[in-house]
């Protein structure tokens, strides 16, 4: 098991993280707190997965909810950037590294299913 936060997607992850803080700190009052909220908490959520995935046995289940997670954040950003609470260089910046993550997540949700297969047929 790797360092959690020397993994490449933890790094991602954690930009993901400062790049929403930072565009919902400027939102309108009325959504600051709820719309804002919660994209900065769904972001916290996913830097949460990514650890516990990497201390977990079964890496599956815990990088399925990350990828549920980053599609409900891809939503929340594009309804801030429709309602005009963040630039469209913000939610571009967002976008980018969701993507990144997303693949990067895939990535190890497929090697990581490999794996448990590879070594469940050896019992």
């Amino acid at each position: 098991m790797a360092i959690t936060t020397a993994l490449p997607i933890y790094k991602v992850a954690y930009d993901l993280f400062r790049e929403v803080t930072e565009s919902t700190r400027h939102m309108p009052r009325d959504f600051k707190q709820s719309l804002g909220g919660e994209i900065r908490a769904e972001t916290l959520k996913i830097v949460t997965l990514i650890f516990r995935a990497n201390a977990a046995m079964d890496k599956v289940p815990h990088l399925n909810d990350l990828l549920e997670r980053l599609e409900v954040v891809n939503l929340l950003l594009r309804l801030s950037r429709d309602m005009r609470f963040i630039a469209t260089k913000q939610y571009a910046a967002a976008i980018a590294l969701t993507e990144q993550v997303g693949k990067q997540a895939g990535g190890w949700k497929k090697q990581s299913a490999s794996s448990l297969v590879t070594s469940s047929s050896r019992r």
